[in-house]
């Protein structure tokens, strides 16, 4: 297929964050062109935040519903391809469920679902579709996140041991809930963003991001989240202790409350032989520390990097890459994946994304903290 991806919004509308990074993101590598959207539960909402992406009006729909119907009854050639799912997180399974079941691949937002349930209704439907379902967990995106993943697939580090990831901001630490702050509103409301505030929002990413790098397996866990802002109905505030499936133990911290923090997601993860860190407010730095030598510091784009951070390199080194063009990476390879699948092929392991099997391990983390948090038997297993 000689042309770009068309590629429908579901959200994004009027005020919302997530959907412009969406859209710009999948529009970096020139394998992607937006065709049409439904962005807003609000139907007139959607109709007026048709022209800021500059799409004519009969593309624009009032509900989702609407687009995939309308789509669908398009030639082949105009149709959308695929669906990214930007909304809260209890307007994800829903749109996703029908996309798929009308023939589209789906990106979507994390958490993937609003629960476990849906979570697992939805892999189910993925996997009978044969379609691909991308999940955006957007540090996997980052060229030395690929790099320290496969150093502990090579084995230099040894036996992993010990992994210590934590995501902390502070925009949370007043009640913005209640000042206007649309971010807030839905994020810590029970009926839209689900059993959870921060464990949901970034706590999962750290969950992501330790899984992903380690290759490794949570299999246990014990956590305890807090509410620190008095008037807030979900927690702002955890930390978990983790048994990962080789015997390694770990600790997770999440927060929003650390006043003054930005978005300070960073992992250590240390084996026999040394360990390795890597924080996202310096992505471009991988440090590397050792036993019985210096440490070293790898630097995107500079030596004998794996071929799995080159393929993700954009730009020469000391210009910086970022949270951008991270999430582009996880759009490009999901494109791949598509073509590669319209042409018979399987999919080129280097472009890997995180898929509807991350977002099953990631509400299952969400919903068992939650229970371990309220629990008085504190260890719980995580299947």
């Amino acid at each position: 297929m000689n042309r770009k991806l068309k590629m429908g919004l579901v959200g994004g509308g009027t005020g919302s964050f997530i959907g412009k990074v969406h859209h710009i993101a999948a529009l970096i590598d020139n394998e992607i062109e937006l065709v049409c959207g439904a962005f807003s539960s609000n139907p007139q909402v959607s109709m007026e935040s048709g022209p800021a992406y500059k799409l004519p009006g009969n593309r624009v729909y009032a509900r989702y519903t609407d687009m995939f119907a309308g789509e669908k009854r398009l030639p082949e050639s105009e149709r959308m391809d695929f669906v990214a799912i930007v909304t809260p997180n209890h307007l994800h399974f829903d749109p996703a469920r029908l996309a798929l079941q009308n023939g589209f691949h789906v990106v979507c937002d994390k958490p993937m679902t609003f629960n476990l349930t849906e979570a697992m209704e939805l892999q189910h439907i993925v996997e009978q579709s044969g379609l691909q379902f991308a999940l955006t967990h957007t540090y996997t995106g980052y060229p030395m996140v690929k790099e320290a993943r496969q150093i502990i697939k090579s084995g230099k580090l040894g036996n992993i041991r010990k992994i210590l990831v934590e995501y902390t901001q502070g925009w949370l630490s007043t009640l913005q809930e209640e000042a206007g702050n649309r971010q807030a509103t839905w994020r810590s409301d029970p009926a839209r963003a689900g059993a959870a505030c921060t464990m949901g929002d970034i706590g999962v990413h750290a969950f992501n991001l330790a899984e992903y790098i380690t290759g490794l397996r949570v299999t246990e866990l014990c956590a305890d989240l807090s509410t620190l802002v008095e008037g807030r109905r979900l927690d702002d505030d955890g930390a978990v202790l983790l048994r990962f499936n080789n015997g390694a133990r770990g600790v997770l911290v999440d927060s929003q409350v650390c006043a003054g923090d930005e978005n300070d997601l960073r992992i250590r993860v240390f084996g026999e032989h040394g360990g390795l860190e890597w924080r996202q407010m310096e992505p471009n730095t991988l440090v590397l520390k050792w036993l019985n030598k210096s440490a070293e510091i790898l630097r995107t784009g500079v030596g004998n990097l794996s071929e799995e951070a080159l393929a993700h390199i954009r730009i020469p080194a000391g210009h910086p890459e970022g949270y951008l063009e991270a999430f582009a990476n996880i759009y490009r390879n999901f494109a791949y994946a598509i073509r590669a699948a319209q042409a018979g092929k399987h999919p080129n392991p280097v472009f890997d994304f995180p898929t509807v099997r991350d977002g099953v391990r990631g509400m299952a983390f969400i919903e068992k903290s939650v229970e371990s948090s309220r629990s008085r038997d504190k260890w719980l297993t995580l299947k």
